[in-house]
């Protein structure tokens, strides 16, 4: 597991998921995009992990999955705390979030290219 890389993709993908729902406590009608917003900005979290790793296959999937899962859990938990959302939301919308940040890394992985060693 690529330690920075994981820092790098949690730290981007939780300052997007506490804008969204910083604004979306003030502009209601962001509320309606909580879930589609919160999940996509897991899905770019696995994409960043994978771009600032480059390793394998199971790194970049567990590492998707980490970095997806853990800002999402920020941001809601953020929103909990602010009464946006209820309680319940922390374990449905982290795992939903789980599972975008493996798609995001998967994604990244498949289109990159494998590094050739010429020797």
């Amino acid at each position: 597991m690529n330690r920075a890389a994981l820092i790098h993709a949690i730290f981007i993908g939780t300052v997007l998921q506490a804008a969204m729902v910083v604004i979306g406590h003030f502009q209601l009608p962001v509320r309606d995009f909580y879930a589609l917003g919160g999940m996509g900005f897991s899905l770019v979290a696995g994409v960043l992990y994978v771009r600032a790793a480059r390793s394998g296959w199971s790194d970049s999937l567990i590492g998707g999955v980490i970095a997806g899962a853990v800002c999402a859990f920020l941001g809601i938990a953020i929103s909990w705390a602010l009464k946006d959302v209820p309680v319940t939301l922390l374990a449905l919308g982290t795992a939903s979030s789980a599972v975008t940040g493996l798609i995001g890394a998967a994604i990244a992985r498949g289109l990159t290219r494998p590094v050739i060693a010429h020797g």
